[in-house]
């Protein structure tokens, strides 16, 4: 190349090849830094989508693995609740069996009577005041009311719907502690005998609800687990694709410090060409 003053085009070259390396020395540095390979959109623009993707449905199924932590306490609150009215149903139960015998006296059926009335007034509270954050859990609709939803995944379409796994059940429990219980009363030999077939029927109804929460309660517990291993999968394959390697960035930025350090001294040299074209007017 002609020895020229106005354009140094070895310095030039330099000067692009420095900008260059600076700009890669600078991302190596960034993703060194912030640990994430993609930094803004330009790193990666496709792998920024992917990433925001995979990071929502990461997130929902994290919370939906809460929610359905938040079910399986609820169902479980209305569980025991059922267990204890169980209990009750056994004694009274055992109450109605005595008082049906032909050797009590009516001072005797009266006295059994009145702790059958009490248990009656203790399944009343369990049915009215079985509780969870607040609102009524066991009712003649179900659930809360009935049709309570579970959100069990981070998408719309991922639910456990109450209306058609456990509501008819509890419905029926409720009826039978209630209304057909509550009307049960063993101050006689009949109304002992007929009380004791009531019992029966209500025992099994209860019985049935408590196996239909207990199949839901497990079901939950399974959901959790796969909602975990998705979690796990979808981070890892999201870090693929975001986390810096910091292996890779450590050597790039090894390696264009000293390409920096390089130009630099190139560049010192480069300068002074247009000196050199000086000396030949001397």
């Amino acid at each position: 190349m002609a020895l020229s003053m106005h354009t140094n085009y070895a310095s030039l070259v330099t000067q692009n090849t420095l900008n260059n390396t600076s700009n890669l020395l600078n991302t190596a540095m960034e993703r060194l830094s912030t640990g994430y390979r993609i930094n803004s959109a330009a790193d990666d623009a496709a792998g920024l989508q992917i990433s925001n993707r995979l990071e929502a449905q990461t997130r929902g199924m994290s919370v939906a693995m809460r929610n359905s932590q938040d079910g399986i306490s609820m169902l479980q609150t209305a569980e025991g609740a059922f267990d204890e009215a169980t209990n009750i149903l056994y004694r009274m139960n055992d109450l109605a069996t005595q008082s049906a015998n032909g050797t009590n006296t009516t001072a005797d059926q009266a006295a059994l009577d009145k702790e059958f009335t009490e248990l009656n007034a203790e399944l009343n509270n369990i049915v009215t005041n079985t509780k969870y954050a607040g609102d009524t859990l066991i009712t003649g609709a179900g659930i809360k009311a009935g049709g309570v939803t579970l959100q069990i995944g981070s998408s719309s379409s991922e639910t456990l719907d109450f209306a058609t796994t456990i509501d008819g059940d509890v419905t029926t429990a409720h009826t039978q502690l209630a209304t057909t219980v509550q009307a049960l009363d063993i101050s006689t030999t009949a109304g002992a005998s007929g009380a004791m077939d009531a019992l029966a029927t209500a025992i099994d109804e209860v019985g049935a609800a408590r196996a239909t929460l207990g199949a839901n309660i497990n079901r939950l517990d399974h959901t959790i687990t796969n909602l975990g291993n998705m979690v796990e999968n979808t981070s890892a394959a999201k870090g693929r694709i975001m986390d810096a390697d910091f292996a890779v960035e450590s050597s790039s930025m090894t390696k264009n410090q000293m390409l920096m350090q390089a130009g630099t001294t190139v560049l010192s040299q480069t300068n002074q060409l247009p000196g050199m074209a000086m000396s030949l007017l001397r």
